[in-house]
């Protein structure tokens, strides 16, 4: 089946994946092309870091030439959350790296425009202070 996957701010349409029994096996090109991690000897592996998988527990991630992306979360400390209805996953950033990112107090980057329309960019102002204003019409 095909299935629409977020991991993290990526958004890759149209994956083939089985997302039963709370899994999400894919293949390995779908594996990095959705979040960027490979399969190699040594573990799950994107750039530099690996992570290796409980050898008892290997059956949980790999199954021929497929690859659990969601044990691979798990195992990270992602949330994982699936829609079978509407054919969705999505997988967010582990509590260690929101929390991470939360008392680094650096804002996370958006654009949003001003009164006239005109887009800004929190990091066209990176090193300047920004006063910020917003308010909402409900």
């Amino acid at each position: 089946m095909t299935i629409d996957i977020i991991y993290g701010d990526r958004a890759t349409t149209g994956v083939d994946a089985d997302a039963t029994n709370g899994g999400l096996w894919l293949s390995a090109d779908d594996l990095k092309r959705v979040s960027g991690w490979e399969y190699k000897p040594q573990g799950f592996c994107k750039g530099d870091v690996c992570v290796p998988t409980p050898a008892a527990r290997q059956s949980e991630f790999v199954d021929r030439s497929r690859y659990n992306l969601a044990a691979l979360a798990n195992l990270l400390g992602q949330p994982v959350v699936t829609d079978e209805d509407h054919h969705a996953s999505s997988i967010g950033a582990a509590a260690s790296e929101r929390k991470r990112a939360l008392t680094s107090l650096d804002a996370p980057d958006f654009t949003l425009p001003d009164l006239d329309g005109k887009m800004h960019s929190l990091s066209d102002y990176r090193g300047k202070k920004v006063f910020v204003v917003s308010w909402a019409s409900w």
